[in-house]
């Protein structure tokens, strides 16, 4: 009966583990077996091959040696002779394991404590891995805990099955917490490392408030209402852009609530951060222009290929639409994806003075005309001596006060100045070593080729090397600020489609890709791709 007991004893043990540690009966079981096996092996020789069978409904433990069945036996204590297996075994075959029956044995104190050791070392990685399955799928969501304890400002969360952690620099500014506290936090990462999972949790994270506005907001929870876009200055003030798929519903009146009750919940648990909801729009400008409330913009100028937009705004709204240090041009340069230069009426004039001024003067020297016909043709539209060379002629003549003869001679005095131009790029990228087989590629100029030599592309091979990065430059955003690194040809005109074209001329010319491989990919961005993985 006493063995019954201490059965019965073992499967309950085993039941109130997996039930306080949330795993599964068999892990603890398994473990247990692990133990005793340690145990008998200190018995009975380390080397000994030892196994444990628990019954999972009865409790029965059987300890067995396995010994491989060989025709020379090195070891005793882990090898048979073939003719000694087949006493006990007449199919037995070189290769095979005998099982032998050993005594139930019983635990001194030392092998007691080694097999504890091992059943909670057992238990507690099955806990961890418990606790990295659950909350690797909670990543991106908010969850709701007590402070357990603060340490060096880091506030460490239980989350009833595992503890997080809200690190300083993912709280609230001037937010204090206190053992016992209730917090409600964002998942944002989990990762396994040696002394268990890390669950870490922030309160200034952008989708935080994104979830916020989704548990207090049913359109948003239904899939009606759309969260595109949220900037954040935590603590202080967010942006948040919304979008509705059904006409019927304001998306931006639906988020404020009932005399603003949906977005008073969400600033209350944000400790008073001030929230703008905003009407998001398909085009960049429009949406700009609501990202900039409360200023208003007068007019805005759009820079597709670098992502810079210039807005330019009446002078007693310049510090509004900058905000209190920055943060309202800020928080909506990082709500777009846009880079914002902000420019007054005033300052948008004077420099407009300053571009017609320099364009006149470039008329001026190139063509050799007077200031008034300088200022004719820049006035007209235009800009470069380019326009005006190969322009229709009837265009000049109709600038008020040219004929047709004034119009010919302006136009073959910027032929000529171009034509000497070119003579003076082409003696300059001789000079600088680049190749003529450049010439031949379709959309580079002789002012490109130079600029390339200065950049040290010379061959043809150089620019087949190339990546579109490298020509046209690339920009890097960081903490919501992005910086523009220039390439080859920033200073020109040339897209991201041209350069690509441009290299996989090069390519084709150099013998490096064949037709064949420029029909394959089936769309620009896998042609792009294929330009950026051969650089």
């Amino acid at each position: 009966m006493a063995v019954s007991a201490n059965r019965l004893e073992l499967l309950q043990i085993a039941d109130a583990v997996a039930r306080e540690k949330s795993i599964d009966r068999e892990i603890v079981i398994g473990a247990m077996a692990d133990a005793i096996q340690k145990a008998a092996r200190s018995r009975y020789g380390q080397e000994t091959n030892i196994r444990v069978d628990i019954n999972t409904k009865t409790g029965e433990m059987k300890l067995q040696r396995l010994l491989e069945v060989v025709e020379d036996v090195d070891n005793p204590a882990t090898q048979i002779y073939l003719e000694l297996a087949r006493d006990k075994n007449p199919d037995a075959e070189p290769g095979d394991f005998i099982a032998e029956q050993l005594p139930p044995m019983d635990f001194g104190r030392i092998a007691a404590q080694s097999a504890k050791q091992v059943i909670v070392q057992k238990v507690r990685e099955a806990e961890r891995d418990r606790q990295y399955d659950e909350f690797r799928d909670r990543v991106g969501e908010i969850v709701n805990g007590s402070v357990k304890r603060v340490e060096y400002g880091n506030v460490i969360v239980d989350l009833g099955r595992g503890e997080g952690i809200i690190r300083r620099d993912e709280q609230i500014p001037r937010e204090a917490f206190r053992y016992g506290d209730r917090v409600r936090a964002y998942v944002y990462d989990v990762r396994r490392e040696q002394r268990g999972p890390q669950i870490f949790l922030s309160r200034t994270h952008p989708q935080f408030m994104a979830k916020l506005f989704t548990m207090e907001v049913p359109e948003i929870y239904d899939g009606i209402i759309t969260i595109k876009a949220v900037a954040r200055d935590p603590g202080s003030r967010a942006k948040i852009a919304v979008v509705s798929s059904d006409s019927s519903v304001d998306p931006v009146g639906a988020c404020v609530g009932m005399r603003g009750s949906r977005v008073q919940a969400v600033v209350g648990e944000l400790q008073g951060e001030k929230i703008d909801i905003i009407p998001w729009s398909p085009e960049a400008a429009a949406f700009l222009v609501n990202a900039l409330q409360p200023a208003e913009v007068a007019k805005v100028v759009l820079d597709e290929d670098a992502e810079r937009i210039e807005v330019v705004v009446p002078d007693d709204q310049l510090s509004l639409a900058i905000g209190r240090r920055g943060q309202n041009v800020r928080l909506a340069s990082q709500l777009t994806g846009w880079d914002i230069d902000i420019l007054t009426e005033e300052e948008e004039s004077q420099r407009r003075q300053k571009e017609f001024q320099e364009r006149s003067e470039i008329f001026m020297e190139a063509l050799d005309v007077d200031e008034m016909v300088g200022q004719l043709l820049a006035s007209e539209g235009f800009a470069t001596v380019e326009e005006v060379a190969y322009v229709d002629l009837d265009e000049v003549a109709s600038i008020e006060g040219f004929d047709e003869d004034t119009a010919q001679e302006i136009q073959t005095r910027a032929r000529e100045f171009l034509e000497r131009r070119e003579a003076e790029l082409d003696a300059k990228r001789t000079e600088l070593g680049v190749s003529d087989d450049l010439k031949a590629i379709d959309g580079l100029t002789t002012e490109m080729l130079v600029a390339l030599g200065e950049d040290d592309i010379k061959s043809l091979e150089d620019f087949a090397g190339c990546a579109v990065d490298d020509l046209t430059g690339w920009s890097e955003r960081k903490d919501g600020e992005t910086k523009r690194f220039p390439g080859a040809l920033s200073n020109f005109e040339v897209s991201r489609a041209d350069a690509e074209q441009m290299i996989l001329s090069a390519r084709l010319k150099a013998g490096w890709i064949t037709e064949a491989d420029l029909a394959g990919p089936e769309s620009e961005d896998e042609a792009e791709e294929a330009v950026e993985g051969a650089a």
